[in-house]
């Protein structure tokens, strides 16, 4: 809104009208409002929340520090949705495609959590929204997301062209001069680094094009469900989701800044995508939500997202990714959501499969998601193929560990651009 109203004063040359061109100046005013918004509005936010008496349920898993939370208050990640839209809203070009899916996929999948936080909360049904209610509502996001991808005519990329020498060695990269509909994204450590999805729909003759729409949308509808949900499991340390979760949104900050700059594209031959520039500004308002929540999230916690804020910022980085053309690195940017969720499904399938062969169940973690296994004893009694370590880690220590980890992921994804 802001954009518009200093574009409008910019006409009559009103000093200083003419900075809220620039993405730079638009994106580090919005991660300001949002650090404000978190910290200033989010300490009422809290208030409420014990006032109301709204506060995490904890069962005794055994886990050092576990029954000091209980009581903390939960849905935190309202915060977070605030400090997101309301800067988004203010710096952004809101007739802007990119911003318009970003904010539906917050809203959406806000909405999504609170209704879960809501039931668990004051329903008291620790089970909260049925499974398949979320799958359904992670369904119909992907749906949106992959057919406005389709559909609109404001989505559009400018395939990099490269001209080489009689040496075959790249000399310049230059773009088409229309953007075109395309199911192409980028593919990590390759030398041409698109990847068409056509391709995979080669064998169909006339129909290969509108089969790899559909392709996409369901890998579009893959990755929403799946990164939400790891990002989901992730929330289970004091700053764990959130801390992660802001370096990855760095990385997606800097990927759609070179995205949408049509010299460092070319500098770094990937397509050139109009538009998404503005993506940066989204970006900017999601670290600054995501810093100003760990004011209060970081240990001890004085607040918890719950729900409301796992699935968002799980949502958000999935249609981020996606739109920008980047979801193939995903795995490798989101490292540590892939290896919790990894985690949780190798210990359900041998627990059932050992249950079967020897009539009872047997685990290779002492815990899980992950991060619980380094918080819980070894050799206490808990029948598991990896005890190490052997002593509890603190809850701290395992966290600024990840992050550490989460930080190295974000280079390596960066570094991939290159590294063909």
């Amino acid at each position: 809104m802001l954009y518009y109203l200093f574009d409008f004063l910019d006409q009559f040359d009103f000093p200083g009208a003419g900075m809220f061109r620039y993405v730079s100046f638009r994106s580090a005013l919005g991660l300001i409002i949002s650090l404000l918004i978190a910290t200033i509005i989010g300490r009422r936010i809290i208030d409420y929340l014990q006032k109301k008496q709204i506060g995490e349920t904890v069962r005794n898993l055994g886990l050092e520090g576990q029954l000091s939370k209980k009581g903390t208050p939960t849905m935190g990640g309202v915060i977070i949705i605030i400090a997101i839209v309301v800067p988004t809203l203010l710096c952004a070009r809101i007739d802007n495609i990119y911003i318009i899916l970003m904010l539906i996929t917050t809203l959406w999948l806000g909405t999504l959590g609170f209704l879960d936080d809501y039931i668990k909360v004051f329903r008291k049904d620790k089970e909260g929204l049925h499974g398949r209610f979320k799958i359904v509502a992670q369904v119909g996001l992907g749906l949106i997301v992959g057919l406005t991808m389709y559909l609109s005519p404001d989505i559009m990329i400018r395939e990099n062209i490269e001209f080489r020498n009689q040496d075959n060695v790249i000399e310049h990269v230059s773009y088409e001069a229309e953007g075109v509909k395309s199911t192409q994204t980028t593919i990590p450590f390759f030398k041409n680094n698109n990847l068409d999805y056509e391709w995979l729909t080669s064998s169909l003759g006339k129909y290969a094009g509108p089969a790899a729409w559909i392709l996409f949308v369901l890998i579009v509808i893959f990755i929403v469900t799946a990164v939400s949900n790891g990002a989901n499991l992730t929330d289970g340390l004091d700053g764990l989701a959130a801390g992660t979760s802001a370096i990855i949104g760095a990385t997606l900050g800097v990927l759609a800044y070179v995205s949408g700059h049509m010299r460092f594209a070319s500098y770094l031959n990937i397509m050139f995508i109009p538009g998404s520039e503005e993506l940066v500004i989204f970006a900017a308002t999601f670290i600054g939500g995501l810093v100003g929540f760990l004011w209060y999230n970081a240990f001890p916690a004085q607040v918890f997202m719950g729900d409301t804020g796992s699935l968002t910022i799980g949502g958000i980085i999935g249609v981020f990714a996606v739109v920008i053309h980047k979801e193939l690195l995903l795995p490798i940017l989101c490292g540590i959501f892939l290896v919790e969720s990894i985690s949780v499904m190798l210990q359900v399938t041998y627990f059932k499969f050992t249950k079967k062969k020897y009539g009872e169940g047997r685990r290779i973690f002492k815990m899980t998601p992950l991060h619980h296994h380094f918080q819980k004893a070894g050799n206490a009694g808990i029948q598991a193929k990896l005890q190490y370590p052997i002593n509890p880690v603190p809850e701290s220590k395992i966290v600024v560990r990840f992050w550490i980890i989460g930080i190295l992921l974000a280079v390596l994804t960066l570094a991939t651009l290159k590294m063909r």
